[in-house]
């Protein structure tokens, strides 16, 4: 199991014109052709202090390789004259255990909507920090859950990564708890973003989404 990585959407960057950016969905084999590329963006995209440039790469390039390995991968791009933001996750598995060191019980409408197979966990979002629009991000991760029939998104965020978080927030994830992963452990915050309609019953929208009805 992967877990996220932070966000990455500078503030007060240029503005970029949403009209100009086409979205583009990229299966494993394409994103491991586009690495180079992809790893470019990250590192234009981190703040990475000087000389840790090619480190960070390298580590974005590991990860990259690995996570086009899971079941379900998939990838969406944003491009403008060049490739302006990227987005990736998988389909969350069935049988819970993505949700293995989940601090305390796992609140029962989690729990369906994963047992029905409309879970969506997204691995990291990039968004170049000088042609980015304010949005662009959220609008690249809504797209890829709607296009996978997800009711809910899940993404972890190191938990002392507090600026990670507000971001986030900002986009409208919510914090549903903690979970630990391995190695380390290490604790993140589990941040989930619902795509279903909020009722009476449901006012946080978690709960399956007829619109994304998913074969059984």
């Amino acid at each position: 199991m992967r877990t996220p990585r932070q966000p990455h959407e500078p503030e007060g960057s240029e503005r970029l014109n949403l009209d100009t950016v086409r979205l583009r969905r990229l299966n494993r084999w394409q994103a491991e052709g586009l690495r180079e590329d992809l790893a470019d963006l990250y590192v234009e995209s981190s703040a990475a202090e000087p000389g840790e440039e090619f480190h960070d790469r390298q580590k974005f390039l590991r990860r990259l390789a690995d996570d086009v390995k899971l079941p379900g991968f998939d990838m969406l791009v944003a491009e403008a004259e060049a490739l302006t933001g990227c987005v990736c996750g998988f389909s969350v598995p069935r049988d819970g255990s993505w949700w293995q060191g989940f601090d305390g019980p796992l609140p029962q409408n989690l729990e369906q909507l994963t047992a029905s197979g409309h879970v969506f966990a997204i691995l990291e979002t990039v968004v170049h920090p000088h042609q980015h629009a304010r949005g662009l991000a959220r609008r690249l991760q809504e797209r890829l859950l709607t296009d996978h029939q997800a009711s809910l998104g899940v993404t972890l965020v190191d938990q002392s990564a507090v600026s990670a978080c507000a971001v986030f927030k900002d986009w409208g994830w919510q914090d549903v708890g903690r979970i630990e992963r391995l190695p380390g452990p290490t604790t993140f915050r589990v941040l989930v973003l619902p795509l279903g309609e909020r009722t009476k019953e449901h006012p946080d929208g978690l709960a399956h989404n007829d619109r994304t009805q998913r074969p059984g």
